[in-house]
């Protein structure tokens, strides 16, 4: 394996716009810091929260990223599928697959990178089944993952490519069918969720406007500011379950 290709490996999967994340993150902790204190200092004391904060957006941006890397590659191998079926070689199959995947989701697609990277890998004399297996890696998805596993067998000891291949698509669109079932199912709830998440900050925000001075009493003294941080505390524990409650995993 080449160095060039090591060092296309280690850098090829983008970055998840870490700044976007900590933007996103500072506004949320200044709306905090000025609906349930009013306070400067309060925002300096809740910045520690940028920290879990990021580890969720990342968490939730990586299994977005796998999830539509999962969809992309079962288009991918339908496409290897039916190249092998037109007479190409495993390898030039997914070559021509590229090309495919160019025309149905874009070139700069997740699933044209990682392809184009396992093409360079080929020409850096790189065997398949590593370079399917560091794409399992680096995506995250569990099917991408399974079919470099079974790939990698059913290379080994000479089984029918063609049809392993498309019987994997099979199950991985089996698997796609049952996530889009529940996605629709629990579309509703998750608006509802987000409804709910901002409801509070226009409540007081409408309070305010129409009662100034309604909630002075709740800022810069000690009753208060306990008040206002259980409040605070209440409010994350009721988004931190109903995160739990919508993500349903297949």
């Amino acid at each position: 394996m080449s160095e060039n290709y090591r060092q296309q490996v280690r850098g090829f999967r983008p970055e998840p716009g870490d700044w976007k994340i900590l933007v996103k993150g500072i506004g949320i902790i200044a709306l905090f810091a000025y609906f349930f204190y009013r306070s400067a200092i309060a925002f300096a004391a809740l910045l520690p929260l940028l920290i879990p904060f990021t580890i969720k957006e990342k968490r939730d941006l990586a299994m977005k990223r796998s999830r539509e890397i999962g969809i992309q590659f079962r288009d991918a191998i339908l496409s290897v599928s039916t190249n092998q079926k037109a007479g190409y070689s495993v390898e030039n199959a997914f070559g021509e697959a590229v090309n495919d995947m160019v025309l149905l989701y874009g070139k700069n697609s997740l699933i044209v990178k990682e392809l184009s990277l396992v093409m360079k890998g080929l020409r850096n004399n790189v065997t398949l089944e590593r370079l399917l297996t560091d794409l399992g890696e680096r995506s995250g998805n569990p099917d991408v993952a399974e079919f470099a596993q079974v790939f990698a067998v059913a290379k080994r000891s000479g089984g029918n490519m063609t049809q392993m291949i498309g019987d994997t698509a099979e199950v991985i669109g089996e698997r796609l069918s049952v996530e889009n079932e529940i996605d629709v199912l629990l579309a509703s709830k998750k608006m509802e969720a987000k409804i709910m998440e901002v409801v509070p900050f226009f409540i007081i925000l409408y309070i305010g406007i129409t009662s100034p001075g309604f909630f002075d009493p709740l800022y810069h003294n000690m009753t208060g500011i306990l008040i206002m941080t259980g409040a605070l505390a209440l409010y994350l524990f009721a988004y931190l379950l109903s995160e739990k409650i919508i993500r349903v995993e297949v």
